[in-house]
């Protein structure tokens, strides 16, 4: 059975105009976008997205940077998209990340680490509700 998860190309991607080859990497995977737009994220709605890290010391600086930019947001599906997702990834520290990951040739650092993915698959149904309706999915 089909599993969604959300992703987000974040702002230092988009600059460096990496949108395509990170897609071509999820359908590749066989995660197949069923939402996809680019956005401005305003602070309050990274706020909003990340209220889970509000008393982490790292809140204000995230959220300033994913709202410093364009980030492109996606529903992908595909059969075990989560997991499938979080190893395209790579580790969050893109110095850390397996060759080959999306982190390890995009990323520049932990904040500025190109994409973010659901951890799990009830976060997944979360964080897509927060940047889609249900009927904007199919």
């Amino acid at each position: 059975m089909a599993e969604r998860t959300l992703a987000i190309i974040k702002p230092d991607a988009v600059a460096k105009h990496a949108i395509g080859d990170i897609t071509r990497r999820y359908e590749a995977a066989g995660l197949y976008p069923v939402g996809m737009r680019m956005m401005q994220l305003s602070k309050a709605c990274a706020e909003g997205f990340y209220a889970v890290h509000r008393e982490r010391p790292f809140f204000n600086d995230l959220t300033t940077y994913m709202s410093s930019g364009p980030v492109v947001v996606l529903t992908l599906e595909g059969s075990d998209a989560v997991k499938k997702n979080r190893d395209l990834m790579g580790a969050t520290d893109p110095k850390k990340a397996d060759a080959g990951t999306i982190r390890a040739d995009h990323g520049a650092s932990i904040e500025a680490n190109a994409v973010h993915g659901s951890d799990s698959v009830e976060n997944a149904q979360i964080e897509i509700r927060y940047f889609f309706a249900e009927s904007e999915l199919p």
